[in-house]
């Protein structure tokens, strides 16, 4: 039966017979200190069925494309510390059976131990994983989110648990040695259950986020990509569609007759279009002018730090940006504002051609791989942004190496600039969404620090619940 007590299915070589302490509540070995009272060291292999992962062959295209959930290294890498109920490759039920893999209940704790160490996520529903992972089945005496908390809190450990100079690994013989240290099953369920509700809460507000993104991306669309306002006023009006807008001409003309179109966000948009030889047609008014036109670029004030440089400059809770995302935090600031960054060199564009940009707001240090950007002339920094989402940079881009978007090469891209009415009216409407991910963004700093404050001590027994605290959490689970 899924969940009890059963023989591990890895095979290899015996459970390591050294000790190498962990940082909380897990080692290789039992260690000779004692628990926390009321608790207990156990080897994990007693409270969980350890199970591995295995990779069907790639020369088959029937094991592949199937309906099984496979999880690979990009699924903990973008997902650690979650529960995941999808992945990115799926195998088939040829394939797994073909293989080594084996397909593991839902609530199965995975942890990656190889080349990217020591990512955790918990299986939704069923799946099987890549060698890269060791997973454990939980039986009745032990909690799976308790024993993910474990895992989250020893990141560190497993550096110490791996070995390897070139690539990192945790092999069997240690894994298999495990021993956590753990309260009775009430605890950690109600342990489980204070951290659990801080991450459903960081999860909320990230989903909302995400939506109120989406809502600012929709709305850009919308007036400057699909013209919807400027349509919506030529139908009104009578006036001529090109023939190149019929199809969304059909659209709106849906909209304005079941009344969903905004025909008051539409007023200050023109009712006609103009042919342009570079843009085709655009709305009448408007101009095409340039990024550099609408943007100023601070990328004078950045300054490089070296990591031995950041060293001194911690501990500190400033982020230090680089191309793509925060790459250190430091006890200094050269910038105090609201800025939109994109990658200058090493890796500027995703797959699809668009760059990567960072909205970014407070104190910051900002290296010389990004520009620092605000938007001018009428044109609001999340405008500026919501633009370059949409826009496709790989002929901007120069070199075969390393690649590189250059302020020559930013600064000539065509933009489209509407009348002022219309951009302070957008920056009007994204910026009451903007505002709101801010609040919710540093929110969530608030709660990551407090979640990983009391994980390690919940974690470890440091930090006890009373039994009255455990008691009303088995009444109201």
């Amino acid at each position: 039966m899924v969940g009890e007590r059963a023989e591990t299915k890895t095979g290899g070589r015996e459970a390591s017979t050294g000790f190498i302490p962990g940082d909380y509540s897990l080692a290789v070995g039992m260690p000779a200190t004692p628990p926390p009272k009321g608790w207990k060291w156990s080897k994990l292999t007693d409270l969980a069925r350890l199970e591995s992962g295995h990779t069907p062959s790639r020369k088959y295209h029937e094991y592949w494309d199937g309906g099984v959930c496979w999880v690979g290294i990009r699924d903990a890498t973008a997902n650690h510390g979650q529960t995941i109920y999808d992945t990115n490759q799926h195998a088939s039920e040829l394939g797994i059976k073909n293989s080594s893999a084996r397909l593991l209940p839902k609530n199965t704790v995975c942890l990656s131990r190889t080349a990217s160490v020591g990512y955790v996520i918990v299986m939704g529903k069923e799946m099987a994983t890549s060698q890269d992972f060791v997973n454990w089945v939980c039986s009745e005496e032990l909690d799976h989110q308790f024993l993910k908390y474990i895992l989250l809190s020893e990141n560190r450990s497993f550096l110490r648990f791996a070995s390897g100079t070139t690539h990192q690994t945790i092999y069997f013989p240690e894994v298999k040695a495990f021993h956590i240290c753990h309260p009775p099953l009430p605890e950690q369920r109600a342990i489980s259950h204070i951290l659990g509700s801080l991450d459903d809460k960081i999860e909320l507000n990230r989903r909302m986020n995400a939506t109120l993104e989406g809502m600012a991306q929709a709305l850009f669309k919308s007036w400057f990509v699909d013209f919807d306002p400027v349509i919506d006023n030529a139908l009104a009006a009578g006036n001529p569609i090109p023939d190149e807008l019929a199809d969304r001409a059909e659209v709106r003309r849906q909209a304005l007759a079941n009344g969903t179109a905004n025909r008051e966000a539409a007023k200050p948009f023109p009712a006609a279009f103009q042919q342009t030889e570079s843009m085709g047609w655009i709305p009448e008014g408007w101009e095409i002018s340039c990024f550099g036109e609408v943007s100023t670029c601070f990328d004078r004030k950045r300054i490089p730090l070296s990591k031995p440089q950041r060293e001194v400059k911690k501990p500190g809770k400033i982020p230090y940006y680089g191309a793509t995302s925060i790459m250190d935090y430091v006890n200094e600031w050269i910038f105090d504002d609201t800025y939109l960054l994109i990658g200058e060199d090493g890796s500027v564009i995703k797959d699809d051609g668009t760059p990567f940009v960072q909205y970014i707001w407070g104190k910051s240090w900002v290296n010389n791989h990004a520009h620092v950007l605000q938007g001018k002339d009428g044109i609001s920094t999340e405008h500026l942004m919501l633009f370059m989402q949409s826009q496709n940079l790989a002929g901007y881009v120069t070199g075969a190496v390393q690649l590189k978007i250059n302020q020559k090469n930013m600064n000539s891209i065509p933009f489209l600039k509407a009348r002022d009415s219309v951009n302070l009216q957008f920056s009007e409407a994204v910026t009451r969404l903007y505002e709101r991910i801010k609040l919710l963004s540093e929110e969530n700093v608030t709660l990551i620090n407090l979640r990983d404050t009391l994980l390690p001590k919940l974690i470890s027994g440091e930090l006890r619940l009373s039994d009255t605290a455990v008691k009303a959490y088995e009444l109201t689970a």
